[in-house]
């Protein structure tokens, strides 16, 4: 039976691409380019301003402008930073069933702190989850250890009776590292790298239902 349940943020918890992609075609349009749809966008929005960037303007880091767009980016995100966004489907009843069964929940992600909190916060649940570690809560950010570890010793609870949900392979990297069993979720943004199969997850899954299942909270 696991004592407590990580999420990963953006694309497993929470469905954040329509607002990063409106960021990212804000920028588009200060370059006087036509905005790209958010099907072509959603892949790559968990790797965070890098992604998007790399996606939507072909920019990498080094290049001249990098810098400069890579602080418009957030600027313009955190002024709509939950426009559209929603927890995904499945999300809000399986905390329900956690929290009444008295077990911690927690984010882990690789998002900054300054856009973590406001949104979670804006969703209804910063002030329900046990713990709340952001991309610059730990010395190094995942697929690095620490985040878990802090994550664990916040809640007081050990990684092996952690489950920890994601959709990047970085996620299930981190996981595993500390010993977690990690869970990898088809409905996420899943990146353009190796297929999910492939990642090593303990379980793959395709709803939110499904880790309730895996939890024993069904």
């Amino acid at each position: 039976m696991f004592e407590a349940i990580l999420f990963d943020l953006d694309g497993t918890f929470a469905d954040t691409a329509p607002d990063l992609a409106a960021a990212l075609n804000r920028l588009r349009a200060d370059l006087h380019l036509a905005p790209l749809p958010l099907a072509r966008l959603r892949p790559y929005t968990s790797q965070g301003v890098r992604g998007m960037l790399g996606a939507g303007l072909a920019m990498r880091p080094g290049d001249a402008l990098y810098a400069e767009f890579y602080e418009r980016f957030l600027h313009y995100y955190s002024q709509d930073i939950c426009v559209e966004t929603t927890v995904f489907p499945g999300i809000d009843q399986l905390l329900g069933r956690v929290e009444r069964r008295g077990a911690p929940w927690g984010i882990v992600t690789n998002k900054a702190q300054r856009f973590t909190l406001p949104l979670l916060a804006r969703l209804g649940y910063a002030k329900r989850a046990a713990c709340v570690v952001s991309g610059d809560s730990a010395r190094r950010a995942k697929p690095a250890p620490q985040p878990m570890q802090l994550a664990c010793a916040l809640i007081a609870r050990e990684p092996a009776r952690c489950l920890y949900i994601g959709d990047d392979l970085r996620d299930v990297q981190a996981g595993r590292s500390v010993g977690m069993v990690t869970v990898a979720v088809r409905y996420g943004y899943l990146g353009d790298g190796e297929p999910i199969e492939a990642w090593g997850a303990d379980h793959l899954v395709d709803h939110a239902d499904d880790i309730a299942v895996l939890a024993g909270l069904h």
